[in-house]
C-alpha cells in the first residue's frame, strides 16, 4: 500500500526539466556590429601572391580597415562585452543556438540593466563617430594602395546596436485545437529539450567550477625561483561570484554537484587573499582542499559525459 502511494507521489512530482521550464523564460541577445576586416580583391591577392611567387588560389588575405585598439573603439567593444557578460551571467544555457534561460523573476532586472547598457552603447558610438574621421585618415596612411574610401561610411552611428527579446520555446497554443496529436508531440519534444537543458546546466556549472578551483589551486601550489607563485585577488572573487550565481540559478538537480560546490565554498569562506600570501600553511591547506574538489569534479564529469546535443540549422 505504501509503495503504491509513494509511486503516485513520485509520478505527481515535477521533473527537474519541468521545473526549469516553469521557472524560466527564453532570452535572446542580438548584437549588430560592423566588420573590421575586409578580404583583399582578386587583383590585390594576385599582387600579394606575386611578391612571394605563390599561387593566389592558395592565398587568403585581408586588410584591417582601421585601428581597433583606438580608445574610442575599445570603449564601444567593452560595452559589447558587458552586454554579453550580463546575458550569460543571469541565465542558464539552453540547447537552441543563441537562446538562454532566464528566471522569470529576473526579467525586469535584466530588461532594466540591458536598457542602461543600450544607452551606454549609444553614447560610446557617438564618441566613436567623432573620432572616425581620424581613424580613416590613419587607415589611409597605414594601408597605402590597399586603402579604398568606399570601405568607410560617413557615419558609424547606425552600424552598432544591442537588442534583446524573449522568444517562445513552447508549442503555439492554437495547435492544441488545430491538431491535438501534433500539439502533444511538440509538448513532448519541448519537455525533452528542457531535460537536456538541465544536464547542460549541470555540466556547465561543473566545468566552470573545475576551472576556477583548478586555477587557484595551481597558483597556491609550489613556487617559482623559491618564491610562492603569484595569484590575483580576482581568483577568489571569481569563485565567490560563481557561488552566488550558482545559488541563484541552480535548480537542485544534482546532489553530488551541489555538495561539491558547497565543499569549495567552505574552503574559501573567510579566507583573505593577503593571508594566503603571508601564511604558507594556509596556502597548502587551501590548495590541497581545492585539488580534492577538482578531482571529484573530474570524476563527476567523467561519470556523466557531455551530451552530444545535435542542433538544427541556425
Amino acid at each position: 500500500m505504501s509503495t503504491m502511494l509513494e509511486d503516485r507521489v513520485t509520478q505527481n512530482q515535477p521533473t527537474h526539466g519541468t521545473r526549469l521550464q516553469a521557472e524560466t523564460t527564453a532570452a535572446r541577445l542580438h548584437i549588430r556590429w560592423p566588420g573590421t576586416r575586409k578580404s583583399l580583391s582578386r587583383d590585390q591577392k594576385l599582387q600579394a601572391a606575386g611578391a612571394f611567387d605563390a599561387d593566389s588560389r592558395t592565398l587568403s588575405a585581408a586588410k584591417r580597415l582601421f585601428d581597433t585598439s583606438h580608445p574610442s573603439f575599445r570603449a564601444v567593444s567593452a560595452i559589447k562585452s558587458k552586454a554579453s557578460a550580463l546575458w550569460k551571467g543571469m541565465t542558464l544555457p539552453y540547447i537552441e543556438p543563441g537562446v538562454r534561460l532566464l528566471r522569470r523573476g529576473d526579467v525586469s532586472e535584466f530588461d532594466d540593466r540591458m536598457i542602461v547598457i543600450q544607452v551606454e552603447l549609444s553614447d560610446a558610438v557617438d564618441e566613436l563617430d567623432l573620432s572616425f574621421a581620424e581613424l580613416v585618415d590613419q587607415a589611409r596612411n597605414q594601408l597605402g594602395h590597399l586603402f579604398d574610401p568606399a570601405d568607410y561610411p560617413d557615419s558609424v552611428s547606425d552600424l552598432f546596436g544591442i537588442t534583446w527579446d524573449f522568444p517562445s520555446v513552447t508549442p503555439p497554443a492554437y495547435l492544441r485545437t488545430v491538431n491535438p496529436q501534433l500539439y502533444e508531440q511538440e509538448c513532448q519534444r519541448v519537455k525533452a529539450k528542457f531535460a537536456e537543458a538541465v544536464e547542460l546546466a549541470e555540466q556547465t556549472f561543473a566545468e566552470e567550477l573545475s576551472q576556477l578551483v583548478g586555477h587557484l589551486a595551481e597558483r597556491l601550489s609550489g613556487s617559482v625561483d623559491g618564491k610562492p607563485k603569484v595569484f590575483r585577488d580576482s581568483a577568489i572573487a571569481n569563485l565567490n561570484e560563481f557561488f552566488g550565481r550558482f545559488q541563484h540559478l541552480n535548480i537542485g538537480s544534482n546532489d553530488d554537484l551541489n555538495q561539491l560546490v558547497e565543499n569549495a565554498r567552505q574552503v574559501i569562506t573567510g579566507v583573505d587573499p593577503q593571508d594566503l600570501r603571508d601564511r604558507s600553511s594556509l596556502r597548502e591547506r587551501v590548495a590541497r582542499s581545492l585539488t580534492e574538489v577538482e578531482t571529484s569534479l573530474d570524476e563527476l564529469m567523467t561519470d556523466r559525459p557531455r551530451r552530444n546535443i545535435i542542433r538544427g540549422p541556425r
